[in-house]
């Protein structure tokens, strides 16, 4: 029977790696493409899934990128539980490999709602919305809400701390690198971690609005925050974020290709 090496586990964390910058690229292009009025669509993770669907060889696409994100969940848990990056076991690195593990989580459910849409089951209500209606239908909901709001505020707020502290370079095999691609991990990273935090720190405002309005619908995910920007900031503020997520993707694939991973 084959054993799971450290040598396979490194690959398989890899490939999980990869496409999750497979996933943000095309949520960017889709995105940018809405923006630009060149056809495509206001786009977060789930509706990533469904365009693959659309496409020919629709379920091989989906099966691939169903593995990768079982994979990307294993990295992420293995992070969580094994403490990989050596953060010790003080109040921080306590609450980083949390992040670790509600990422896993995330993606664990995205592999799930692949794994449906292969099967040709619905993928079902997912997002923020429906979590808001969840968690506002239990006692002192509103305050849970807001709860939950600040948490990703924070998590939106580390985003930026990641990309101006350039922190991100750390993780990577630098020594690896040649001059043109270092110099494109860090743009990337810069210009990749900006945008996520503008998009998690919208969704974080429209969960704190739909706490203080105990009105679920006013919260949204990424698609509901794309929408925000265009509303209050125009199609070319949309379109900027939307190509900071493509670079966010190309930050995905160099550190799939350099990132430090030991997995003895």
């Amino acid at each position: 029977m084959p054993t799971f090496t450290s040598g396979k586990k490194e690959k398989f964390a890899r490939f999980g790696i990869f496409i999750k910058g497979f996933v943000y690229l095309l949520i960017g292009i889709l995105t940018a493409l809405a923006a630009f009025n060149m056809g495509g669509k206001k786009s977060g993770s789930s509706n990533v899934l469904q365009f693959l669907s659309r496409q020919p060889f629709g379920k091989i696409l989906l099966v691939i990128v169903a593995v990768g994100l079982i994979a990307y969940t294993f990295w992420r848990l293995y992070q969580a539980i094994m403490d990989h990056d050596n953060d010790g076991s003080d109040s921080k690195a306590f609450i980083k490999r949390i992040g670790y593990a509600i990422s896993g989580l995330f993606y664990g459910f995205l592999a799930y709602s692949s794994i449906k849409l292969i099967i040709g089951a619905s993928s079902g209500s997912s997002g923020s919305e429906s979590t808001a209606s969840t968690i506002l239908s239990k006692p002192f909901g509103q305050i849970l809400l807001g709860i939950v709001a600040l948490i990703l505020l924070g998590k939106g707020v580390f985003q930026f701390y990641r990309a101006y502290s350039e922190k991100f370079r750390n993780e990577i095999n630098e020594s690896e690198l040649g001059k043109k691609r270092k110099k494109l991990l860090i743009n990337s990273g810069i210009i990749g971690f900006s945008a996520r935090g503008v998009v998690v720190c919208i969704v974080a405002y429209l969960l704190f609005r739909a706490a203080w309005e105990a009105n679920a619908s006013a919260s949204g995910g990424k698609v509901k925050a794309f929408g925000f920007i265009k509303d209050e900031f125009g199609t070319i503020i949309l379109g900027i974020t939307a190509l900071g997520l493509i670079a966010y993707a190309v930050f995905m694939f160099l550190q799939a290709l350099y990132r430090k991973i030991n997995m003895d």
